[in-house]
């Protein structure tokens, strides 16, 4: 993840988790079970949180990281070179993967029955809700 202010490069965050580690070590069930969910969120509640000293207060967010665009899509947004996601777009798929974990149809809810999306959905979710992030954009480097 990228973060910045007013289009400018200041600081890259990496974080020492992942999509697909999460996914492995923390889902055992497609999909991911309650607990297995709140799992992982501790998980990365606790990356999220070793990194928040690190982010300026008028910092934005970006990233070139395009599995976002299964997120994109899931809103019905076509994948562009350049895109934004709000935290309340964020939240409305993680609400629907919600729903997949109750026993909705992937297929239904429009998103991906696989889970490093879920993981992904999950990451980017808990890294805009804990460092105070309305958005993020999605770039083309």
């Amino acid at each position: 993840m990228l973060s910045g202010s007013s289009q400018r490069l200041s600081t890259v965050q990496r974080l020492n988790i992942g999509a697909e580690n999460i996914a492995k070590d923390c889902f055992f069930h497609q999909p991911p079970t309650e607990g297995e969910m709140e799992r992982a969120i501790m998980s990365v509640e606790d990356e999220v949180i070793r990194i928040s000293n690190q982010i300026t207060a008028d910092s934005q967010l970006y990233t070139a990281d395009r599995t976002l665009d299964d997120i994109a899509r899931a809103l019905g947004i076509a994948p562009q070179p350049e895109y934004r996601l709000s935290l309340e777009e964020v939240e409305r798929v993680f609400d629907s993967l919600a729903a997949v974990m109750s026993g909705r149809s992937a297929a239904w809810e429009g998103i991906p029955e696989d889970n490093v999306f879920s993981a992904s959905l999950l990451i980017l979710r808990e890294f805009m809700h804990h460092l105070g992030f309305s958005a993020i954009t999605v770039v083309e480097l």
